[in-house]
């Protein structure tokens, strides 16, 4: 069986179908306004997800479908090829999602890394396009670690493929600028990271950056104590870095430059809230008017 072709074909339909999904449903309902245009934000959005898959491709050179695919090494622990599929598949998932809340971690603990991953946070705006907001270098840890435990444990195919799709789906689901009706919440809100919660993990404030790290599924922070479900400054809060929170934070050469940089001086964000809203506002009645 061709896994690699079924892998790519299943990746980019799941890719494109989430997005244009979240992008439909936050347009309908948007939990707050813009402050930069959505048709400019997923242009240079898309350049740096572009950019950074190219990097990933010429440093790393194989993809963790590849790697599933070949053979077991000498200091390998193959467990899970000897499990039944419907149970390496979950297991495959499971433990890779596990292994991006310690990586998405790591970019939070370590100066470094914090640098190159305040790109993402310093996005004045959340929605779906920031799911593709991330610096080239910022893949590589990941991914690295996603290719270590594949060979470490010889992790199904099936498996790789279902952990990738889970992981593009809820990447673009988190970052909805929408959220879940209450009564889906209630229901979802105990295992899968919803948008409101992830909200929380990008607010401005720096005690709410510590907590929400899971990607697909909530479990993680409530077990090790990083689950929040309200953000320290209340009800309504700004999102992104202080600093940044202003239209020139979405160009290219600016991210790209970004970790090279001292950060920012504070602006205040709370401020620029209230000005988008009434920007908004102004437009919506020059359109009825």
């Amino acid at each position: 069986m061709d896994w690699a072709r079924i892998g790519s074909t299943a990746y980019w339909t799941t890719f494109t179908v989430a997005f244009l999904l979240v992008a439909a449903w936050e347009s309908r309902a948007p939990e707050r306004p813009w402050v930069v245009p959505a048709g400019r934000r997923w242009t240079v959005h898309g350049l740096l997800m572009i950019s950074g898959a190219l990097l990933r491709a010429a440093v790393l050179r194989l993809s963790p479908v590849a790697v599933a695919m070949g053979p077991a090494r000498s200091w390998s622990f193959p467990w899970a090829s000897g499990l039944p599929v419907w149970v390496g598949v979950p297991v495959a998932v499971l433990l890779l999602d596990l292994s991006k809340y310690f990586t998405h971690r790591l970019f939070h603990a370590i100066p470094w890394f914090w640098r190159v991953h305040r790109v993402h946070h310093s996005d004045p705006d959340f929605d779906v396009s920031t799911g593709l907001r991330f610096h080239p270098l910022e893949p590589l840890l990941p991914v690295a670690s996603d290719l270590l435990l594949i060979q470490l444990f010889a992790l199904p195919v099936e498996g790789v493929i279902a952990a990738q799709l889970v992981s593009v789906a809820s990447n673009f689901f988190e970052h909805a600028n929408a959220d879940v009706p209450d009564a889906w919440g209630k229901v979802l809100r105990g295992w899968l990271v919803l948008p409101r919660t992830h909200r929380i993990h990008h607010s401005d404030a720096f005690g709410d950056q510590q907590t929400n790290f899971g990607e697909a599924f909530v479990w993680w922070d409530k077990l090790f104590g990083t689950y929040r479900d309200r953000s320290e400054a209340g009800g309504t809060f700004a999102v992104g870095l202080p600093g940044y929170q202003e239209p020139r934070s979405v160009e290219f050469v600016e991210m790209l430059m970004q970790p090279f940089h001292a950060e920012r001086a504070t602006e205040n964000s709370a401020d620029l809230l209230a000005a988008a809203s009434e920007d908004q506002e102004s437009a919506s009645d020059q359109s009825h008017g």
